[in-house]
This record gives C-alpha cells, sequence and structure tokens, in this order.
C-alpha cells in the first residue's frame, strides 16, 4: 500500500508538471488547450433529443469536454491544472494499482466526441497510465450537425452557424455527401443569400414559381458542386493553407463577380485559376508576389502588373495577413 501510495503521489506531479508545460506550449504555438462546455457546445447546436446508449469503451481522445463546471480543472488532455483536488486523483491512480474494478464514467455523445458527466478524475487517470479506452455509461445527443475531436471553443460560433444553415436547407439530407464547411464565421449568411437570389433567377428563367428545397438543390448541383469539383482538380486548395473548399468557393464568386464588373469577363473557372495565381497565400508565391511589386513601385509603372485590387473578403484578408508576417 506504501508503494502504491509514494506511486500515486510520484504520478500527480509528474500530471500536473505535463499540465504546466502543455499550457506554456499552447500560449506559444497559440491554440486551445482547455475543455469544452457541453452546455456551450449544446447552446450552438439544434437538439433533437438524446437517447441512452448503454456501456460500452470509449476512446479516450474523442473525449473532448465537460457537462459539468470542472473545465478549469483539467486540461484539453484532461492533466490536471490545479492541486486542491489530489487527494481524490491520487485514490483513482491508485486502484490502478491494486486492480480495483472503477464504475464506468458517464459521456454525453454528441457526434464523434464526448463531454464528462461524471468520472473527470477517473479519465484523467487513464490518460495518465496510458490506456487508450475507458468503459463509459453513454447518453447521445442527437443533433444533425458533425462534431470531431479537433473541435475547439473557437470553432463554435462556426458549428452554430451551420447548425442554422442546416436547419434552413436540409442540404444533411438533400445533398448527404454536401462536405460544405468554412474555417471562419460569417459564410452560411452568405451563402443563403446566394441560393435565395439563385431562386429568384431560376424563376424568371422558368416563368413559374420555384420551391426553396429544389432552390437548394439546383444551387448546389449548377454552381457549388461544379466550382468546388473544379478546385479540388486543380489542386487550388494547396495555395491557401488552412482554408477550406467552401472558404474558395465564396472567394472566386466573389472574384469573379467583382472581375465582370469591371470589364474582364471571365468564366468562373478562369476567375478561379486568376484568383489563385494573384492571391495565392503560399508563402513561395507571396514572396514573388511582393517581389514582383516592389519592382513595379520602383519602376513608377504598375500597369504590367496582373489584376491586384479586388474588393473580396479574401483578398483583404489575403493583405491583413501579408501585414502581419
Amino acid at each position: 500500500m506504501l508503494d502504491h501510495s509514494r506511486q500515486s503521489e510520484s504520478d500527480f506531479q509528474r500530471a500536473h508538471f505535463k499540465a504546466f508545460l502543455g499550457e506554456i506550449a499552447a500560449l506559444i504555438a497559440r491554440r486551445p488547450n482547455e475543455l469544452l462546455s457541453f452546455d456551450a457546445v449544446r447552446r450552438s447546436l439544434k437538439i433533437y433529443g438524446q437517447n441512452y446508449r448503454g456501456i460500452y469503451p470509449v476512446p479516450l481522445a474523442q473525449i473532448v469536454g465537460t457537462a459539468t463546471l470542472r473545465y478549469h480543472d483539467f486540461n484539453r488532455a484532461f492533466l490536471p491544472t490545479q492541486t486542491y483536488t489530489k487527494m481524490r486523483w491520487r485514490r483513482v491512480d491508485e486502484a490502478y494499482y491494486e486492480d480495483k474494478e472503477l464504475p464506468p464514467v458517464q459521456l454525453y455523445k454528441i457526434g464523434e466526441v464526448y463531454f464528462v458527466r461524471d468520472g473527470h478524475h477517473r479519465v484523467s487517470v487513464a490518460h495518465e497510465q496510458g490506456r487508450d479506452f475507458i468503459d463509459a455509461e453513454v447518453i447521445e445527443v442527437k443533433t444533425r450537425v458533425p462534431l470531431s475531436p479537433d473541435l475547439t471553443a473557437a470553432d463554435l460560433e462556426i458549428v452554430g452557424e451551420y447548425s442554422e444553415f442546416i436547419e434552413k436547407t436540409r442540404i444533411d439530407k438533400l445533398r448527404p455527401a454536401h462536405a460544405i464547411q468554412f474555417s471562419e464565421p460569417g459564410g452560411y449568411a452568405r451563402l443563403l443569400e446566394q441560393i435565395a437570389v439563385h431562386r429568384y433567377f431560376l424563376g424568371e428563367e422558368r416563368q413559374q414559381a420555384v420551391t426553396w428545397e429544389d432552390a437548394v438543390t439546383s444551387w448546389y448541383d449548377q454552381l457549388y458542386h461544379p466550382l468546388v469539383h473544379f478546385i479540388r482538380a486543380q489542386n487550388i486548395l494547396a495555395d491557401f493553407p488552412r482554408r477550406t473548399e467552401t472558404d474558395l468557393y465564396l472567394w472566386i464568386m466573389d472574384h469573379h463577380y467583382f472581375l465582370n464588373q469591371n470589364n474582364n469577363e471571365m468564366e468562373l473557372e478562369q476567375a478561379a485559376l486568376d484568383f489563385a495565381q494573384n492571391f495565392s497565400q503560399r508563402l513561395d508565391k507571396k514572396l514573388v508576389r511582393a517581389v514582383r511589386h516592389a519592382v513595379g513601385d520602383f519602376l513608377g509603372n504598375r500597369d504590367w502588373l496582373p489584376l491586384v485590387g479586388s474588393q473580396t473578403n479574401a483578398v483583404n484578408l489575403t493583405r491583413d495577413e501579408e501585414a502581419n508576417e
């Protein structure tokens, strides 16, 4: 017993120190390190009830948050960030060494992620013991929005907007393989505007009223999917690290509109290639672009340079990123 007590003290000190190092690493990398709040996630989503799923092994890597107020007691890896519950943590740790059977933890499940209702210390100790799974009693909360273990608190605004987009378009039912995803907030509302405009022109073309459902599927089949398919075929996403195909779709649509408004008529595919050429966020291409601009400024004549004056959000974003580098 004494050896187990000493071992549990050593285990806690190691886990607590690792939590300290993890916090420093997260600050340096500017990445989130906190547990997600189940209540915050639930407020962001449309919930359609819940079902009891029974007891089964759950991957520890998919437990990302808490349904209680304990999200400050542990970090994202469920390492203890405080010492006032040390004795409770150590008792659970000692039970592992003594091969005592612990009750299953209690979890909520949303999509592919889990939130602890009861058993935070058991989850924390299981992590420190190097376990991959933990027995859990699971209640699944139903929602149309898929959640993955890389979800962060910063993503919740986007998740909430996506939930509303799904609710209004039923795209998950109409086109289950849609994969519409933004890297930052604000995009889904603009897609809804596009669908509304597409519905109007579709009605003008057909000379009859068009249902919202028909407008959604027509917009997806005639506009969104063909452009995304072209983006994939040309590997344009490689020029925009950390962005998504849907980000590019919206930026390219804006770029296409701007070109045509300024008497530079192009097909949508040409506009996509032009956008990638002139606004690539890859470091090597940004350096080449900066050199070309510098040469143009030096010569006092930039007429030979490609178009660089877009009013799109994507261009403004690119310039902001360049200014910060």
